[in-house]
């Protein structure tokens, strides 16, 4: 149980480095011939997941204070010692991993821990059409695959996650075969171009229609090893931002305003309620105001749903957030979980196909189940700072899946009413 008290927040704090950009800098440190350097790498659970997928299938990799020295194998281990990895709960590493495991010769079983065994991964049995042999587990995980690829064309469906098409994006590249993508239904494609510009750095070239509706993927290219520096991540700091916005004021530093990271913005959300912002180059300073309701569309960046209902509680009237369909296979179900713990809270919270309106009000201490859901954990501490009492939350470690040292950020920048 960790309890959170109400509080006034003020202070500077660092952005945690960026989950997303971490993981697939491993992935690509991995098909690089050489050592590559990632700086500023986070350390949750999902890339230490990542780093240990990596290191399984051929990896060297040394920690160096603040850098991670990875070595990698360029066209991976023909044949790997160990031949299931063991993706933790990081849908990202299952899903990213899945083509670049097509690479190598013979059978490799990827699976996992806990929710990633319950969330869908029949999106990655397309990888057929490229010459490989996949079986999923009735559409989850373990995962079976039985390379190698050889390049070609396949269509993927990126309506429940964009994450298998990054997967693709970068093993395809180191196929023998040119290949071509096509997508449909595509959401997040912040993600997308986030995964293109990391090709990029690591010396990968792809054609890419307008859109993100298809990719043109040259075979026999070759990753070229470098440093890699990772940004700051928005997702974790959309939760400080809105402390600041509804508990006091907080400078966040460490983000890049041009990042092609989806939740940035959550900015838009933070200037349609009145909070007072300013922007630097490498940091964002936001302070409390009268904040009033706000509509935003999510559908592109579902991740921040929770620290956007967390917002909307401190708002007077009724905010309209679209796009709750896609939080149904995330570590919880969690517009249902978001519903139940903030009305434990005192905030009504209305579901109704893919809208989620939240009725501003008092947020009032209670005791809140995070569904070991660590963007859930988040966004019910931060609601807690501007309401009455203490807020006990329950399986409150999750937050280690991205943001280690969450609770320890905030208390460092409460002040006790």
């Amino acid at each position: 149980m960790r309890f959170v008290s109400a509080s006034t927040i003020n202070g500077t704090v660092a952005a945690p480095p960026s989950k997303s950009m971490t993981g697939r800098a491993i992935a690509a440190a991995l098909l690089a011939g050489g050592n590559s350097v990632i700086s500023n790498p986070s350390s949750c659970d999902d890339s230490l997941a990542a780093l240990r997928v990596a290191e399984v299938m051929g990896a060297e990799v040394t920690k160096r204070g603040s850098e991670i020295v990875i070595r990698g194998n360029g066209a991976l281990r023909d044949s790997m010692e160990e031949r299931v990895l063991n993706c933790g709960e990081s849908g990202l590493c299952m899903r990213m991993f899945a083509p670049i495991v097509t690479l190598t010769g013979g059978e490799v079983i990827l699976t996992g821990t806990g929710s990633l065994l319950k969330r869908p991964m029949d999106m990655v049995e397309e990888i057929a059409g490229l010459g490989v042999l996949c079986t999923t587990n009735n559409g989850y995980a373990p995962i079976k695959i039985k390379g190698p690829a050889r390049g070609g064309t396949v269509h993927v469906d990126a309506s429940e996650s964009s994450q298998f098409l990054t997967g693709l994006l970068m093993a395809l590249p180191l196929c023998r075969e040119d290949s071509l993508v096509t997508v449909s239904n595509l959401r997040s494609g912040p993600y997308v171009a986030m995964t293109l510009s990391l090709l990029s750095h690591y010396g990968i070239h792809i054609a890419v229609e307008e859109g993100f509706e298809g990719f043109s993927i040259r075979g026999n290219q070759s990753y070229r090893a470098c440093v890699y520096r990772v940004e700051g991540d928005w997702s974790a700091a959309a939760f400080l931002l809105v402390a600041g916005a509804t508990a006091g004021g907080v400078k966040v530093t460490g983000l890049d305003p041009d990042s092609f990271q989806a939740d940035k913005a959550i900015m838009e959300a933070l200037e349609m309620t009145g909070a007072d912002l300013a922007i630097g180059r490498d940091h964002v300073l936001v302070e409390r105001n009268a904040l009033k309701a706000f509509e935003f569309d999510a559908r592109d960046c579902p991740d921040l749903f929770p620290p956007l209902v967390a917002l909307a509680s401190s708002c007077s009237g009724t905010s309209i957030v679209h796009g709750a369909q896609r939080l149904r296979h995330k570590e919880s179900d969690r517009a249902h979980a978001l519903c139940s713990e903030f009305g434990r809270l005192g905030i009504a919270i209305e579901l109704s196909g893919d809208t989620m309106k939240v009725h501003g009000g008092k947020v009032t201490g209670a005791t809140v189940d995070s569904h070991n859901d660590h963007r859930i954990a988040m966004a019910c501490a931060i609601a807690a700072l501007n309401g009455e009492g203490k807020t006990a939350i329950e399986h409150w470690e999750c937050v280690s899946k991205s943001y280690p040292g969450f609770f320890t950020d905030i208390e460092r920048l409460q002040e006790k009413r």
